[in-house]
């Protein structure tokens, strides 16, 4: 490999990089601090278009060409969200539907009480749920959808942007959707060409029974309600027209003749993220603040608030760009809906559809993770107020998963948001561990009557709340994730805010490891330390000690606290003594019996085979101490193997995504690809697999599918480590590249644990060039095929890398 220039990059993805473009978009981009829905100063408004060409743009769209029903808005709605506020569009003609999701707008409360079996109570009204904020409607019943021709409907993924056009009586009629970030709003555009006008009406109403109202002078609509638990609201629109005529017409908004007409919608809540307050900020009236933002907003033109839209969306859409192959020209004349159903009737790759699937997933993240709280099972994306799971931040892999893809694809900043949660949420969360985890009802408690530090329950929410059982490997789990976003980003600043959280779990298991003796294959007995009685989720016996699933996140939250007091330089000697706890932990070994790496400490299978959760397999994904190297016994390779191929390739999307990301880790792309297709299996009745909108489907039986967001997230990531695979130290370049993307292609922007951002391209399965830049990193080496590159450089700095063969 050859050296073909180093150079400083002033312009280097990186955590500093993000927070430039967010000040230059006059948005606030510091981590935690304020509340989420709060006033802020006028953006910097662009002096220029932003706007790719239709050609650039046309790279990263998705289109169809029917509109949402807005019956099944869940899976025919196009998305779009700020961070904060989420909307589906139904897109139809003669009445376009937005269902509006504030990520705040959650019932219940801190449900800091068990039940005498040792639950936390698990309803809407005791842990609480997401619920719609609003829904929005826009009448126009002479555009009846079958009076209309050459409907086609778009989502642009990189401009942040959906649009629909038809045509009706001679003229063509067009709307653009977007939810933006610097003015905190939601804004439908409605313009024609050829002399068509629009007549109809604007209609807010909220979900939960709220009474909205209308101002004719200032020409909008709103309502602000309270819940049960105190958590105040609101929502605002305001509509306006430079032709035609707009009035209040009751508390709806009419229009008539108008050749154009602007929507725009904005709301939220009194939440913050503060503990001490209750979450709450008196100060807040959200449905006056709603309106001062839509107001704000509609003075200044369409065209104003999408340039400003797009400048702030873009620079973090472009963070990371792939090409995984060219597909046919018959597979590019289908819509997307289309080439979804052609992907799986005829068994033929279509690369540009598979590289599309992961941008709508940064799409998503952009949308629905920035300066807020972070994103649950189905992010700030609903359709009616009885979601699954309450829309939950679930602990044993569903929220972890959900923010495996950030740093890989190059949204490092859309991180912050679950940081943050985990910051805002510590103090609740050791004062109820404090309380309550030694409970006499907890099954789960620590027989040596000894409690320190955090834990918290299978399911969370924004008040420090709890739901169902404990969870106690739950805490390490949360921190592996906290601490591989230092891994990639080596920000020191950051790895101290995190400190308190890793400390705290550390604490925990402390106090909870208990000793056993085991003896091993030739006799030999010794003691171990081992998790006291606990469930490996969500299956098997509920009181197993030195479950596989417990020892590999403790071992690996151990060894993470070891670099956190060396890189920081603090309480070494009590990081000496977790290095001696860590020395005596208990790991798993191979079954004699099965073969496979046990999940328990017992040579049986105690579960379902084929059970949808790989708990036992965290070791090599997302954990990192089982790889197909000289550093893992091949016994336990073997175990891990078969245990992976026993669990099957066929469960949910979330499933079938973290059974990729194991089989891309164990170097073998033909199974890593399989189930990424088996994920872009068009759902049909409720089925699992990709709803006509891209979301995920979960079959939960009687012709019941679900939303759940964790596969559209998890399966982007599989994608990113079949072409890079890291570890701090270590780049492995194309560990895992399938044969349907072998030809040629690229992806930059991809993070690298370590410090780093890697570039590269290949053709015929070899890489021909990377280039690799520091975004706080100094030292790593490069590894593609049968050659490898000892890299060093300073951040700011990159080096390009080729002449492979």
């Amino acid at each position: 490999m050859d050296t073909q220039h180093t150079e400083s990059r002033d312009n280097h993805p990186s955590r500093r990089g993000f927070l430039a473009l967010a000040a230059a978009a006059g948005t606030a981009a510091a981590l935690g601090g304020l509340p989420v829905f709060t006033a802020s100063a006028a953006p910097l408004r662009p002096t220029s278009s932003p706007l790719l060409s239709a050609a650039a743009a046309a790279k990263n769209q998705l289109w169809w060409q029917a509109p949402g029903d807005s019956n099944s808005m869940i899976q025919q709605g196009l998305p779009v969200g700020n961070g904060r506020l989420g909307a589906l569009a139904s897109n139809d003609p003669s009445s376009e539907l937005l269902t509006i999701t504030d990520a705040s707008l959650w019932t219940g409360g801190r449900n800091d009480t068990l039940q005498s079996d040792g639950q936390f109570p698990y309803g809407r009204d005791d842990f609480g749920s997401l619920t719609l904020l609003a829904e929005l409607t826009v009448d126009i019943p002479a555009h009846d959808l079958g009076s209309v021709d050459h409907y086609r409907r778009t989502l642009d993924l990189a401009q942040g942007l959906v649009s629909a056009s038809y045509d009706l009586s001679g003229a063509t009629y067009q709307r653009q959707i977007f939810a933006s970030r610097p003015d905190d709003v939601i804004v439908l555009y409605f313009s024609q060409r050829g002399g068509g006008t629009y007549t109809g009406t604007v209609s807010l109403a909220g979900t939960h029974g709220e009474s909205t109202t209308a101002d004719s002078a200032r020409r909008y609509a709103s309502f602000g309600a309270s819940f049960a638990n105190g958590l105040k609201y609101g929502a605002a629109v305001t509509a306006h027209s430079s032709t035609g005529k707009v009035a209040v017409e009751g508390t709806a908004i009419s229009f008539r003749g108008c050749k154009d007409l602007t929507v725009v919608v904005s709301g939220g809540t009194d939440y913050a993220p503060d503990a001490a307050a209750g979450f709450r900020d008196p100060s807040l009236a959200p449905e006056r603040l709603a309106r001062t933002k839509v107001l704000n907003a509609a003075g200044h033109s369409a065209s104003t608030l999408l340039y400003t839209h797009v400048a702030d969306f873009r620079p973090v859409f472009e963070q990371l760009d792939i090409h995984l192959g060219t597909s046919s020209t018959a597979q590019r004349r289908l819509d997307t809906w289309q080439r979804v159903q052609a992907r799986y009737r005829d068994n033929v790759p279509d690369p540009e559809l598979e590289a599309a699937y992961l941008q709508f997933g940064r799409y998503l993240m952009i949308s629905g993770s920035r300066g807020t709280l972070p994103m649950g099972l189905q992010g700030p994306w609903l359709d009616g107020n009885n979601p699954d799971w309450m829309g939950d931040y679930h602990t044993d892999i569903n929220v972890q998963m959900n923010y495996w893809m950030a740093d890989r694809a190059g949204l490092s900043d859309c991180f912050d948001a679950f940081a943050d949660y985990c910051l805002a949420q510590l103090s609740s969360w050791t004062d109820v561990t404090q309380r309550l985890f030694n409970s006499s009802t907890n099954r789960y408690r620590n027989s040596s009557g000894k409690v320190a530090g955090w834990a918290v329950a299978f399911s969370t929410n924004p008040y420090g709340g709890s739901g169902w059982w404990w969870h106690p490997g739950a805490n390490a789990w949360l921190c592996q994730s906290l601490f591989e976003h230092y891994e990639f980003t080596q920000d020191r600043a950051y790895l101290e805010r995190i400190y308190p959280l890793v400390k705290g779990a550390v604490e925990f298991w402390e106090a909870r490891l208990v000793t056993t003796t085991v003896t091993d294959a030739s006799g030999v007995s010794r003691e171990v330390l081992v998790d006291d009685c606990d469930w490996s989720p969500e299956q098997g016996p509920q009181d197993a000690k030195g479950i596989t699933y417990a020892q590999e996140l403790v071992w690996n939250l151990f060894g993470n606290y070891h670099t956190a007091t060396h890189v920081l330089g603090r309480d070494t000697s009590y990081g000496a003594t977790v290095d001696g706890l860590r020395q005596r932990l208990y790991l798993p070994v191979v079954s004699p019996t099965t073969g496979w790496l046990e999940e328990w400490m017992s040579p049986d299978n105690l579960g379902e085979t084929t059970h949808r959760h790989l708990s036992p397999l965290f070791g090599l994904f997302p954990g990192d101490r089982i790889r197909p190297d000289d550093s893992t016994p091949k016994d336990i390779l073997a175990g891990a193997t078969a245990l992976l191929t026993a669990r099957g390739m066929n469960s949910y999307g979330w499933s079938n995504a973290w059974r990729s990301l194991c089989w891309s880790r164990l170097k073998n792309p033909e199974k890593a690809y399989q189930l990424v297709v088996n994920n872009l299996k068009p759902s049909a009745g409720g089925s699992n697999g990709t709803a006509p909108n891209l979301f995920d489907i979960m079959d939960m039986g009687g012709g019941r599918g679900i939303f759940q967001i964790d596969a559209n997230f998890g399966t982007p990531s599989a994608i990113i480590e079949m072409l890079v695979y890291s570890r701090p130290g270590h780049v492995e370049l194309l560990p895992a590249l399938p044969a349907a993307w072998a030809a040629s292609g690229s992806v930059s922007g991809v993070g690298v644990r370590g410090g780093f951002v890697a570039d590269l391209r290949w053709k015929n399965g070899k890489v021909t060039q990377v280039t690799l830049k520091s975004v706080g990193g100094r030292n790593t080496t490069v590894f593609t095929g049968g050659a490898s590159r000892k890299i060093s450089l300073k951040p700011g700095q990159s080096v390009t890398l080729g002449n492979f063969d």
